[in-house]
């Protein structure tokens, strides 16, 4: 063999190794924007900042329709606690909803309009607790904690939406502190 034919061979096999180096650095850095896009949207959709405890999630394989259900179950649940929605309350849940990332026209958006109309079933309360429970068992105290706190922050938000009479009672009804505190005590059961 001549050595031009070496050397062509030789172009050849380091070309082609550099091109699937290249294209796996390449996917590589696609990955890590996708995982990093994927942390931002979980963030934004819980308001979590811990990145601990967002790239526990991440690890659980929790993706953003999930921890949007899991913020606005609570906030619709609320919003009903009292037999109706006022106008406030329907505010509020769906600034929780665009704080979530509920793009317009799309799915999920209508499933929560839907349930603004009609008051969801109780089995989607049950539901809700039960995913809950399960997920709380994969996550560390401190990673429950916040994941609480996001959660609750929501609902409370839905809850106070309505006012007090003349600031001189409290915004938030019985029958809405009751519910907020199975809520939270939800994130406690083991």
């Amino acid at each position: 063999m001549s050595d031009s034919v070496l050397a062509a061979r030789r172009a050849g096999l380091e070309e082609a190794f550099f091109a699937r180096h290249n294209e796996e650095l390449r996917q590589k850095m696609l990955q890590a924007d996708a995982e990093k896009f994927r942390r931002e949207a979980l963030s934004a959709a819980t308001g979590i900042v811990d990145d601990a405890v967002l790239e526990r999630l991440m690890a659980l394989q929790i993706g953003t329709g999930t921890l949007a259900a899991l913020t606005l179950v609570p906030m619709v649940l609320v919003a009903w606690a009292d037999g109706a929605i006022s106008a406030e309350e329907r505010r509020a849940v769906l600034a929780g909803a665009n704080e979530a990332g509920l793009a317009d026209g799309g799915p999920a958006l209508e499933l929560l309009e839907a349930w603004l109309h009609v008051r969801p079933a109780p089995a989607l309360f049950q539901a809700w607790k039960d995913y809950v429970l399960a997920l709380t068992h994969a996550l560390t105290p401190a990673e429950r904690r916040s994941l609480e706190a996001s959660v609750l922050a929501q609902a409370h938000k839905v809850a106070a939406a309505t006012g007090s009479f003349l600031g001189l009672t409290s915004p938030i009804s019985a029958t809405e502190n009751a519910l907020l505190r199975e809520l939270a005590h939800s994130f406690h059961m083991a």
